[in-house]
């Protein structure tokens, strides 16, 4: 079969496709066709040795949707979607034409969504679930602060808030991202013209957020701690171009705040699973919806690795073997 295979990380010059024996399913595994596959910026970071978890030589990808060929009868021709565990990482990945994976490890394709909306679907929906429901387990009625509301994830982790039915205030860096963002939130921060703390405490007439989902850490990890609510929970899952940060530990703990980290890396097949299935009520009713995509062949692979690296596409990627 046809595969993205790199041998060794450092560079994405190592990324190429090849042609490598089909997989065999080991026990409690299926072996799937692979439809369509989305490129995150994750797999980028794979290939360029970011990710200390990767061993070499490797097939990347995490996300995918396809159709069962081997495996359970039950399961036998079922289209499926699908990420998580270690798929890319220490397990051969989705950009290929065929995958194994544990049966656990996928879901029914949602019945509104062709296989490349399922592809690029999951990502940004599994790291806000993880991040909101899961860690800080957000309630009915709390306020969420998300820092870069109107990406790929902060825009996922907009809906499912306003889902659960917690107020939701979003940033963006500037006017023109508010004004084109087609989100459920109650409430914008333009960073360009107002500190994220200064905003989120005139908007909750000084309470501040109950939750800060920070998207981005480095030099605005601190501001959101400052947005905090007595006992607030802030959550973080990135820290970019610097992953060191400083903060007033004082009043860190005079308020009682609470940090959590989540990585969705770290999410088995079985949770990524319980996560999807979750969500794919929301997927069907439109509720949750897909990301603008750009389609390439599988052939494309490589230099849509450097393209998303250089910030050339801004749709996500989605590979068709």
């Amino acid at each position: 079969m046809r595969a993205l295979k790199f041998h060794q990380t450092g560079s994405l010059d190592n990324l190429r496709v090849e042609e490598v024996p089909l997989p065999i399913p080991a026990a409690g595994d299926v072996l799937i066709q692979v439809k369509a596959a989305a490129i995150n910026p994750s797999d980028v970071k794979n290939v360029q040795g970011k990710m200390h978890e990767t061993t070499v030589p490797r097939i990347p990808g995490r996300d995918f949707a396809g159709t069962i060929v081997k495996g359970p009868d039950e399961l036998l021709g079922q289209s499926v979607f699908g990420s998580g565990g270690n798929l890319g990482f220490g397990r051969d990945g989705s950009h290929a034409e065929y995958l194994a994976v544990p049966a656990t490890a996928v879901s029914p394709l949602p019945k509104n969504l062709s296989f490349e909306q399922a592809a690029g679907i999951g990502v940004a929906y599994l790291t806000a679930w993880a991040a909101l429901v899961n860690a800080a387990q957000i309630q009915t009625g709390e306020t969420v602060l998300i820092l870069g509301a109107t990406g790929a994830v902060g825009s996922a982790a907009a809906r499912i808030a306003h889902k659960i039915g917690a107020r939701v205030i979003g940033t963006a860096r500037q006017a023109v991202d508010i004004s084109a963002a087609a989100l459920p939130v109650d409430d914008w921060i333009d960073l360009q013209t107002t500190d994220v703390a200064t905003g989120a405490r005139k908007i909750t007439d000084g309470r501040g957020a109950d939750v800060v989902f920070d998207l981005v850490g480095g030099a605005m990890f601190e501001k959101c701690l400052g947005a905090l609510a007595w006992r607030g929970r802030q959550v973080a899952i990135s820290s970019s171009p610097e992953p060191r940060v400083s903060f007033n530990l004082v009043d860190f703990y005079h308020n009682e705040s609470r940090l959590i980290g989540v990585d969705s890396l770290k999410l088995s097949f079985d949770e990524t699973a319980k996560i999807l299935h979750q969500l794919t009520a929301g997927f069907e009713s439109g509720l949750y919806p897909p990301p603008n995509l750009e389609i390439f062949s599988l052939e494309e692979g490589p230099r849509l690795y450097r393209d998303i690296a250089e910030g050339k596409i801004k749709a996500k990627a989605v590979l068709v073997p």
